[in-house]
């Protein structure tokens, strides 16, 4: 694309959006409208689960298990206390048989299997207090989902002798989607006014300080409307809900602070609003247009893998950050131009006692020049500071989640717990063999040789149905239903030599096959990731050696992330200062999931103090002079930013669902870190380090880019890019000191 053809894009584009400003807004105005209403009801529809392979063997024999056998696969418990009668007494006994009769007779139940009518020990508590109903919820998830909102009040609470609670994991399903739906309304309560005094500290004006708020508002309603949509063609996870909100509202905010900062930048040097909008499209814009971009493919990487907890966050988080994205670039832009100089009105800092003396981003610039000068030592030191935070890592244990995900008072975490704590086996735990086409005496032989297998106590069955050929076994092991040693014994199970099909099933079959998957596509997902990271940063710098600087120091900046993420929730530490219940293993998805976001983030806060880099590099060819620029002009604005997105992460990190709050907790620090270290300390370092060379294209790329490049300056993207500075001539004479 020529400079030409690239210039009328943004001309016409800046036309479009502020030729008609009013119509733009009340255009902006009936989509939130809109949103609102398409959007309303969405966290009924969202679903518990989506950590499954689907295609593993471990589904297969779910699904078909399900369908022939629904005891063998439970999701549905009552839990009957008898109220210190004892569970054999007469009308104890009588209520239970009655409980399950009414539970058989609901055509959205099968497999209802009762203590009192079959006596197996394992429907039993080991004092005799209380025993267990069970019964498989027909459906798929969101059936299930549908179904047990009815069936639970129906038998929660008394009946005669006996006290009823509700638990299984389609009952955990339940309360993590209520319970996270009301933790979503509160974090956003905690996350706008907060947002809202930092960026009246930031731009002092309430009117600039509420427009990224507003757009933020918009991103969030937005939001809600586009899982709302997702959710009529594919399942999307409940959780998904949460991170997605603060994604919209996060960028929002971020998007629309860095171009409110360039417009009024852009008005202080006397432009018209119209032409101030048009020169913060042409670069602020650019460069948000083109961070969306980096945020968007670093989210995409998540469709490789088959599992629907991972792929709805990318179908959602997509779709939320190009919301993000037009909101700041459709709906701020004509604010702005209806607003001109009165954005800078009602300027709050005098009342609220904040300092205006300071000249803007003169701290990073000294802070640039001191790292410059001990550019080895700052490097060598954050480097080091980040591996050694890492280090917990190696050491992570991944598991599935369960309802210890829930707070300890939730009423399917009590019922779990007491049976984990009080049943001589959990009706969820063991491992669940499914056989196919064969005969008594080959379902002997195969019995007898899983029984002999170390790890096993028992196997009980084979249950047979004549229908269809099948049959089952259950294989109670000696471990926990998902520890090591049971994953272990279900590769040895599904190395038993048959002439007939066997299909293992359980929660540590489902762990077992989902870590394959994810190990199987994980080197697509970061090559993905990688190999697009490379290519943007390099169409915005026309350098071959900064895009590898960018990856790895991107990957630095997570390394904190993932360390705190094993030493607190799997280990467990300040497990009662931040309120959850360590399992003792974090689940399988949540590293690829958090690795995607949080990378996709630290890419968007370095597009932003890049292109100001390269904007000053083009303009003077001074790669030191540019360094301190860009961050005099950036590093602000971006510990702003990252301050901002920190603060509506943490507000998701208040959610009494474990695993939410290890996203949002784990995602904020990974910003912090980004901002705080790599962005001020490692980049000016490592710059520094590489010197000039930093900015090295061979010829063949350098005419690439100089075709096809992206510069946020708004002159030829190739004009010093790749070592060729337009104003070489220019050069400050005290580079390592300019500001």
């Amino acid at each position: 694309m020529s400079d030409d053809n690239r210039e009328g894009t943004i001309r016409g584009w800046t036309r479009v959006v502020t030729a008609r400003p009013r119509l733009t807004l009340l255009l902006a105005l009936l989509f939130t409208a809109l949103a609102v209403v398409a959007g309303s009801g969405v966290g009924s529809r969202l679903v518990a689960g989506g950590w499954e392979a689907p295609g593993s063997q471990s589904s297969y024999a779910t699904k078909a298990l399900a369908q022939h056998f629904p005891a063998s696969q439970p999701n549905l418990v009552l839990l009957v206390d008898a109220r210190g009668a004892g569970v054999d007494s007469p009308a104890v006994a009588a209520q239970g048989r009655e409980l399950a009769r009414r539970l058989a007779a609901d055509p959205a139940a099968a497999g209802v299997t009762s203590y009192w009518d079959t006596h197996a020990a394992a429907l039993r508590a080991k004092d005799g207090g209380s025993a267990m109903i069970t019964a498989r919820l027909r459906g798929d998830d969101d059936t299930v989902a549908s179904e047990v909102k009815v069936i639970a009040p129906a038998y929660r609470g008394a009946h005669g002798p006996v006290t009823v609670t509700v638990g299984g994991s389609a009952a955990v399903g339940d309360e993590l989607q209520s319970t996270i739906r009301a933790d979503l309304l509160r974090a956003e309560v905690i996350a706008l006014p907060i947002t809202l005094l930092l960026l009246v500290m930031v731009f002092g004006s309430a009117i600039a300080a509420l427009l990224p708020l507003g757009v933020g508002i918009v991103a969030i309603l937005g939001t809600s409307a586009v899982l709302r949509g997702l959710t009529e063609f594919a399942s999307v996870s409940v959780f998904a809900e949460n991170l997605t909100t603060a994604l919209g509202l996060g960028l929002a905010v971020d998007y629309a602070l860095f171009i409110v900062r360039r417009f009024r930048e852009e008005l202080s040097t006397g432009q018209t609003p119209r032409a101030a909008v048009g020169t913060t499209l042409r670069t602020a814009g650019r460069t948000v247009l083109f961070s969306a971009l980096t945020v968007a493919a670093s989210l995409s990487a998540m469709l490789v893998f088959p599992q629907y907890f991972l792929r709805s966050f990318a179908y959602a988080g997509i779709a939320v950050v190009l919301l993000a994205a037009a909101a700041a670039l459709v709906l701020l832009p004509a604010a702005l131009v209806l607003l001109g100089d009165r954005v800078n009105a009602l300027d709050l800092r005098k009342a609220l006692r904040l300092s205006t003396s300071a000249e803007p981003g003169a701290g990073y610039a000294g802070l640039a020049r001191y790292v410059m000068r001990r550019a080895p030592l700052f490097a060598a030191g954050a480097v080091a500071a980040l591996l050694v935070l890492g280090l917990p890592f190696l050491r992570v244990t991944f598991g599935t989640a369960d309802d210890r995900q829930l707070p300890a008072t939730a009423e399917a975490h009590v019922v779990q717990q007491h049976i984990r704590q009080e049943f001589p086996g959990s009706p969820d735990g063991a491992i669940t063999v499914l056989t196919q086409g064969a005969d008594a005496t080959q379902l002997a032989q195969y019995d007898r040789r899983v029984a002999a297998l170390p790890g096993v106590v028992r196997v009980d069955g084979p249950f047979t149905d004549s229908g269809s050929g099948s049959a089952y076994v259950r294989v109670l092991p000696k471990g926990e239903a998902v520890d090591t040693a049971t994953q272990v014994l279900v590769r040895r199970i599904r190395a038993v030599p048959t002439d007939f099909r066997a299909s293992v099933a359980g929660q540590a079959a489902v762990l077992d096959d989902s870590k394959h998957a994810i190990g199987e596509k994980l080197p697509w997902a970061v090559g993905i990731i990688v190999l697009v990271t490379l290519l943007l940063v390099f169409l915005l710098t026309g350098s071959v050696i900064i895009p590898v600087q960018a990856v790895l120091l991107n990957a630095l900046s997570l390394t904190a992330m993932f360390g705190a993420v094993v030493w607190v929730f799997q280990d467990g530490h300040l497990s009662g200062l931040l309120g959850f219940t360590s399992s003792g293993s974090i689940e399988t998805t949540l590293p690829v999931l958090m690795f995607c976001v949080a990378f996709g983030l630290s890419m968007d806060y370095g597009v932003f103090l890049l292109s100001r880099i390269k904007e000053e590099y083009d303009r003077t060819g001074d790669h030191q002079a540019s360094i301190v620029f860009g961050l005099r002009r950036t590093g602000g604005l971006i510990t702003a930013a990252a301050v901002i997105l920190a603060v509506v992460m943490v507000a998701i990190g208040t959610s009494r669902v474990t695993d939410t709050k290890m996203l949002g907790l784990g995602i904020a620090l990974a910003v912090i870190m980004d901002a705080m270290v790599v962005r001020t300390l490692l980049v000016p370092a490592v710059m520094r380090l590489t010197g000039r060379f930093s900015w090295w294209a061979p010829p063949a790329l350098r005419r690439f880019h100089d075709r096809f490049g992206i510069s946020e300056s708004g002159g030829h993207p190739g004009a010093g890019g790749s070592g060729t500075p337009r104003a070489e001539q220019s050069r400050d004479p005290e580079p390592a000191t300019r500001g």
